[in-house]
């Protein structure tokens, strides 16, 4: 369970301690225009390598899969560690992706092939539970790291947990997994996953260049590449999404609402910078800014995820998007240069609302998809493998738009703040449209 769990906890923490992180590097480095690729190139590889956890861990085995990962997790860090400038700062940033989207998948996968089965449920839990830790341990150390000037030791330290624990993986974890175990072979879809990270990497591109024309234009093939993911997929005999997302039914806008609402939250990787650059506050209190929106998210989902009836589960996810677009506006609204405390508190607790909203609809709306497909367990399978891709390459859609939206600016001021929050409230409120799609014929059902 160290090693399951670890490996989670170590993915998980990662992200928290690096946009912790991320001012001091840029201070240090420079690359302040790459600022939102940091998190997009690493949710992209991410996604691209947790597609292959199912084949990685048939043809490879628990032992050597794990292993691989977690050392090239380290590299990828290592490499962060010691990176000049922004450019290789992002390569690490890749390879972290690629190493932790494999160990993000890898443990649940090898939870059957390495416990017996009446340990499943408490190990799914265990290994749930370390996305909590990371929202406290990551803004807590990347902040420390960051307030003594050292932001090379975050990811320093970050380069040596998964070598030392990689040191129990030969004793934990079977070299292979047994015949009744062996998880179904199944094909990547390559091409689905080809044309959705071009579109991603599209739009996060729009933060680089300072013409307009350039930037539009970057846009604009973000979105063709999008509607040409939509064409593969649809056909794709291995896809993405499953067949019904592309027919009639609520599942699309379930889908749709899920993309949308994580799409707004990535206006959190900003925080920690706005709130050391307009309030000037330690990085230590600016990282744990940043976790407010994390703990907004799981306030939301433990308290909407113990509603049972039906018709008030559909209007908790109906109104999450103005929920969240009421925490953004109040976001967008309180933006100032030499903040005082109060408005800080303000910061905090509009990140909070925005977690919230997210945390009502996300434990219903991953159900829902779960659960519309039941006649079909491969195509079930699909839909819920769904959720994730859905989360993470909208997660970097997010973070592209976010760049592009503060690099309008000079430099990252209040008005550029004030701008990216608006604008994500907009996103979040024209998400209320789908939320509330999503919900027709969960009556039926229930």
């Amino acid at each position: 369970m160290a090693v399951l769990a670890g490996g989670v906890a170590i993915y998980a923490t990662n992200e928290f301690i690096t946009i912790s992180l991320l001012p001091s590097a840029v201070a240090d480095i420079g690359g302040e225009r790459l600022y939102a690729w940091v998190t997009t190139v690493y949710l992209v590889a991410s996604v691209m390598a947790a597609a292959t956890v199912g084949p990685v861990l048939t043809r490879f085995g628990p032992r050597a899969a794990y292993l691989a990962a977690l050392l090239s997790f380290a590299a990828g860090s290592a490499l962060c560690t010691l990176a000049p400038t922004m450019q290789l700062l992002l390569v690490g940033r890749v390879v972290q992706g690629l190493a932790g989207g494999v160990l993000s998948g890898l443990g649940y996968a090898v939870i059957s092939a390495a416990l017996p089965d009446r340990l499943w449920t408490r190990a799914s839990a265990v290994v749930s539970a370390m996305w909590g830790i990371g929202t406290l341990v990551g803004p807590a150390t990347g902040g420390l790291f960051a307030q003594f000037g050292f932001w090379r030791g975050g990811f320093g330290l970050l380069a040596i947990l998964p070598v030392a624990m990689s040191l129990l993986v030969p004793l934990a974890l079977p070299a292979r997994v047994s015949s009744d175990q062996e998880p179904t072979r199944t094909r990547i879809p390559l091409r689905s996953l080809f044309s959705l990270g071009l579109a991603a990497l599209a739009v996060s591109g729009a933060v680089i260049p300072h013409s307009t024309a350039a930037i539009a234009g970057l846009l604009a093939l973000g979105v063709a590449l999008v509607l040409v993911f939509i064409v593969v997929d649809r056909r794709a005999s291995a896809a993405v999404l499953p067949r019904m997302a592309f027919g009639p039914g609520p599942l699309k806008w379930i889908y749709l609402t899920l993309g949308l609402l994580m799409a707004a939250t990535m206006v959190d990787m900003y925080v920690p910078l706005f709130g050391q650059r307009l309030a000037a506050l330690p990085p230590v209190v600016a990282g744990f800014l940043g976790a407010a929106l994390s703990v907004g998210w799981t306030v939301g989902e433990i308290a909407s995820a113990s509603i049972t009836n039906v018709r008030a589960t559909m209007r908790a996810v109906a109104i999450s998007p103005v929920v969240m677009a009421t925490g953004l506006a109040l976001a967008a609204f309180t933006q100032t240069d030499s903040a005082s405390t109060t408005i800080v508190a303000l910061w905090a607790l509009a990140l909070v609302i925005t977690g919230a909203g997210i945390g009502m609809a996300w434990p219903h709306l991953s159900a829902w998809a779960m659960g519309a497909i039941v006649d079909d367990p491969a195509q079930q399978a699909v839909a819920a493998a769904a959720i994730n891709t859905v989360q993470l390459m909208c997660g970097a859609f997010g973070a592209g738009l976010a760049g592009v939206v503060v690099n309008l600016r000079a430099t990252p001021d209040a008005a550029a703040s004030s701008l990216m929050f608006g604008l994500f409230a907009a996103l979040a409120a024209v998400g209320v449209v789908a939320s509330y799609r999503s919900g027709r014929g969960q009556v039926q059902l229930g």
